[in-house]
């Protein structure tokens, strides 16, 4: 199994709008489940704080292989939300190993 963690850090928002836009990520991510049969397993973190100077949401998805994972990478459902993404943010993390 491959273990896909992604960490983002928004772009500088006022509170309310930000708010805003982690709900719509984490919702646009979350529904990545139902749509890509590739991934085993996906959930979705939002920081508690959203004045941290961490980052702001946290994926973590579970795939079968590396090669599970490449189809994930290129799938046109995923590359919608990859596009809303790079609206949004301005920081991204990501660290993929075997489990």
């Amino acid at each position: 199994m491959i273990n896909h963690i992604v960490l983002f850090k928004l772009k500088d928002y006022p509170a309310n709008e930000k708010t805003k836009v982690v709900e719509e990520l984490k919702s646009l991510l979350e529904s990545l489940k139902g749509k890509i049969k590739e991934v085993k397993h996906l959930e979705v973190g939002t920081n508690y704080e959203l004045k941290a100077k961490s980052y702001d949401i946290a994926l973590i998805s579970h795939f079968e292989s590396l090669e599970d994972l490449d189809t994930y990478r290129v799938h046109p459902e995923h590359l919608k939300v990859v596009e809303r993404i790079k609206e949004t943010t301005s920081e991204r993390a990501a660290v993929d190993y075997k489990f």
